[in-house]
């Protein structure tokens, strides 16, 4: 009889150690995505058109908060110009000459034209708004990719920061649409801003 009685015993302190273990796991696991997306990946809704037909309303994007400098073509989240999340296109980096238009109704970076119509909505222009700006050291200039219907850098031109977006309020970089998962997309650069120096 003894011998049962100290095998329940055990069979006991095997069951609470393993409920302890469970609960620290969930903890650790917990705590481990917690700091995953404060410093690492974030998830992002889609809340308006400025940005279709790459991002159509209520698509989820991944962020890379670690992907580092901006660079022209890339999608980045931001605090933008009221304050809130705002996704747009990279167009412009520090030191770069933006103009719209040339002759052909295309933005030139730096003298070379974009041609935009792998990601611009269908039949939409460039920009309604002409524009001739030199992006300062460390900002960016942004623009959605539903041009007539995207209030980015062009529409906050007269406002004190000139449209223009510090690089230290990037978020991060969108890299993958995960949601719906019908239309899962990993985002690359644009081949056309490779032509701009």
């Amino acid at each position: 009889m003894a011998v049962t009685k100290k095998a329940e015993g055990v069979g006991k302190e095997k069951k609470k150690g393993g409920f302890r273990e469970t609960v620290l796991l969930l903890v650790m696991g917990v705590g481990i995505a917690l700091l995953l997306q404060a410093f690492v990946v974030g998830s992002f809704y889609i809340p308006s058109v400025s940005m279709e037909n790459t991002l159509l309303v209520n698509d989820r994007v991944f962020v890379n908060k670690l992907a580092g400098k901006p660079e022209r073509g890339d999608i980045v989240v931001f605090k933008g110009w009221n304050g809130e999340d705002t996704i747009k296109r990279v167009i412009g980096v520090g030191g770069d000459k933006v103009v719209c238009c040339d002759s052909k109704k295309r933005i030139t970076v730096n003298g070379t034209p974009l041609d935009e119509k792998s990601y611009l909505y269908p039949n939409d222009f460039a920009s309604g708004d002409k524009f001739d700006v030199t992006v300062p050291a460390g900002k960016l200039w942004l623009m959605g990719d539903h041009r007539s219907a995207s209030a980015d850098s062009r529409a906050h031109m007269e406002e004190p920061g000139k449209g223009f977006i510090s690089e230290g309020d990037v978020i991060g970089k969108a890299v993958v649409r995960y949601w719906p998962l019908s239309r899962g997309y990993l985002f690359s650069r644009p081949d056309i801003f490779d032509k701009v120096k």
